[in-house]
């Protein structure tokens, strides 16, 4: 299992946002995201930040499906993680992550993505498993 940090050590912030949307039973959803597809980027993710902006989020990308575990060390802001399948699929949402807490938050089964939005936002357009992600990294 991939244990990753989920939040950024060093505070960057991408210069450029990938758009991003959520398809759900109350509608589709648009967010500008950052990019986590190197291994260093996903080690620093959002970490040390004290804002994001709702419409914003951060897309972790795996080269392969696999079982996933991330972390909220080092992270100020409680987030909800989205675990997508290769198809754009939702397979798991942890809602509400706790700042800065150590535990282990596992995706549960294998994924292609993780996408981290503000914590909240799951619910606030009524996120549910199974629900659809578009973005360039699933196909259509």
């Amino acid at each position: 299992m991939l244990a990753l940090g989920a939040l950024a050590a060093n505070g960057a912030r991408a210069d450029e946002f990938d758009s991003l949307s959520i398809v759900t039973a109350s509608g589709v959803h648009a967010f500008k995201v950052e990019i986590a597809a190197s291994e260093a980027a996903r080690e620093t993710g959002l970490m040390r930040r004290r804002f994001m902006p709702a419409d914003r989020g951060m897309l972790f990308e795996f080269d392969r499906e696999a079982p996933v575990s991330f972390w909220m060390k080092n992270t100020y802001i409680p987030l909800d993680m989205i675990f997508i399948a290769r198809d754009g699929s939702v397979t798991r949402i942890a809602a509400d992550a706790e700042p800065l807490s150590e535990a282990l938050i596992p995706s549960g089964r294998p994924c292609a993505a993780v996408l981290e939005l503000n914590g909240g936002t799951a619910a606030r357009i009524d996120l549910k498993v199974g629900d659809k992600v578009r973005h360039r990294f699933f196909p259509p």
